[in-house]
């Protein structure tokens, strides 16, 4: 059973608990065709909110930080119902992520976006006084996905909030209650009414969002969707930051600390049922350790308690589709007909009293780069390990992957395992830890490769929601330093400029031979009063 339905008749979506059937909430599609007036209205509330300033917007981001601790209770279970998901994967995932980033961007925000000074070489100006600023851009579209239904859309929408920008948010169709639940931490945290709109709708809405009125997209989802609204934001002139998930690999080296590696496999690997954005898929196994590796790996794998997450003991809750099940057994199977060894699950796992799209975790062995099991995103729980006979092979097959979002290393040399990282072509790496969400606020989160455009939180993320503005000052009644008459004058000065920041000694010494009255009369005429 599918996490919602929609009743096209009536224009609704119904969200629903995917293990039990029962009805979490129903929320209106909005009709593609009122995007643009949507857009309009955050855009009348956006100027007045871009005139406060970028510490007093900071603060806003700090009350909805606070909102979610008010409701964390309320939160963690109305997220882990809509989703399927563990309570405690919830809270730790989405919930305490989220909470970091808000406060980080509510502290450091106003650092980030401040205006800066810019050195200019005296060669250039004697006077002239040079600042960065930062303005927002004007209204921004956040497009979610339901495998980051919280923190992820939550901290885009704050760092574009922060910048002075409006905001168009479209959760995710199986996100929709979680959409619903950030639009009341919005509205908790006091900002002005109409400033952040609420959409829902599927990838209609989503090419409809790329269309409207907006300056930036930012879009997390299926490549295919990914691709419509790039193509859209293109031919408009629009920024866009695309995240089309990944095939995230995990390189295991043989001094690697066993337990501590098979305990980081099965967490990254089996997180949101293999869902998560980042989650592993592919292991790179030293030879070395193999047996002992795949073992321990396996055990683990087969002790994991499948059901209904409202469980507490439940580690392992539903795939979000009958269809997403139905492709995950069809690459296992793909796998195995082309010589892949099922160590454990490989299976549907139907759960009594409930329709709900259950697959065992499964461990493959022998997975090769000839297996679509090892090229295609997978979204399921599945880890497919293939095993290697140096650090360079593993490196090799990591990169030949399309989809580049994250790897990880697992190694006790830390100074190999950092080489490894910085030839690995993806956009994050992490030694011995493994991140299925962006659960480092002051850094950033985006894909490399076919796995998306752009990055967003950390500084560069920040930053990115707002358009710098180089802003120059010089004293009034004062002529530029190069400004004329032109003449031998002007052309031996900057001669004599040019010279003296040479690298070469009789360069500098001939500048100040040559060049020195030449240099005395600009800089005079430069000081001086300017002439009409």
């Amino acid at each position: 059973m599918s996490s919602l339905s929609i009743n096209s008749a009536v224009g609704t979506i119904v969200s629903r608990d995917p293990v039990s059937g029962e009805q979490l909430g129903h929320f209106a599609q909005t009709p593609p065709e009122e995007i643009g007036q949507i857009a309009a209205a955050s855009a009348n509330v956006q100027p007045l909110w871009a005139l406060l300033r970028v510490a007093d917007r900071a603060r806003y981001m700090r009350r909805m930080a606070q909102a979610i601790i008010d409701e964390f209770d309320d939160l963690t279970e109305a997220l882990a119902r809509e989703q399927a998901r563990p309570r405690s994967e919830i809270a730790t995932l989405e919930l305490l992520p989220a909470i970091d980033t808000l406060i980080w961007i509510a502290e450091a925000g106003a650092r980030e976006l401040g205006e800066r000074r810019v050195a200019i070489h005296r060669s250039m100006s004697l006077t002239k006084r040079a600042r960065v600023a930062y303005e927002p851009l004007g209204v921004v579209a956040v497009i979610g996905a339901g495998s980051a239904p919280f923190a992820q859309p939550l901290a885009q929408i704050a760092g574009a909030l922060l910048a002075g920008n409006g905001v168009l948010f479209k959760p995710a169709l199986r996100a929709s209650l979680a959409g619903e639940r950030i639009a009341r931490v919005v509205a908790r945290a006091g900002l002005p009414e109409g400033l952040v709109q609420l959409v829902h709708g599927g990838a209609r809405l989503g090419v409809a969002l790329a269309d409207a009125d907006v300056e930036k997209i930012l879009f997390t989802g299926s490549p295919a969707v990914g691709r419509a609204v790039a193509r859209a934001c293109v031919s408009q002139n629009k920024e866009v930051v695309l995240e089309t998930g990944g095939k995230d690999a995990m390189i295991v080296l043989a001094d690697a600390h066993v337990p501590r590696t098979v305990s980081g496999a099965v967490w990254a690997g089996f997180a949101a049922a293999g869902q998560a954005r980042g989650s592993i898929e592919r292991i790179y196994l030293a030879r070395e350790i193999a047996e002992q590796f795949l073992s321990a790996l396996t055990a683990r794998t087969r002790a994991l308690r499948i059901g209904d997450p409202r469980d507490e003991r439940v580690q392992l809750g539903p795939l979000a589709s009958e269809r997403r099940l139905l492709r995950v057994h069809e690459l296992v199977q793909d796998a195995v007909v082309q010589g892949a060894h099922v160590l454990c699950g490989g299976e549907p796992r139907p759960q009594a009293g409930t329709q709900a799209a259950f697959y065992a975790p499964t461990v493959l062995a022998g997975a090769t780069h000839e297996m679509r099991v090892m090229r295609e995103p997978l979204d399921g729980p599945v880890l497919a390990v293939t095993v290697v006979d140096s650090a360079s092979e593993a490196i090799a097959l990591a990169n030949d992957c399309d989809y580049a979002l994250g790897a990880s290393v697992w190694s006790a040399d830390r100074y190999h395992a950092l080489r490894i990282s910085r030839e690995l072509q993806v956009g994050m790496v992490w030694v011995n830890d493994h991140l299925p969400g962006p659960m480092i606020a002051q850094g950033p989160w985006g894909a490399s490769a076919g796995g998306g455009l752009g990055h967003t939180l950390g500084q560069a993320g920040l930053r990115a929601f707002a358009q710098e503005k180089l802003i120059t000052f010089d004293p009034p009644g004062r002529g530029g330093l190069w400004w004329g008459p032109q003449g031998p004058t002007l052309r031996r000065a900057a001669q004599a400029v040019a010279e003296l920041r040479s690298g070469r000694d009789f360069h500098r010494e001939r500048a100040w031979r040559r060049g020195a009255p030449s240099l005395a009369r600009i800089a005079l005429r430069a000081l001086g009063p300017a002439r009409g």
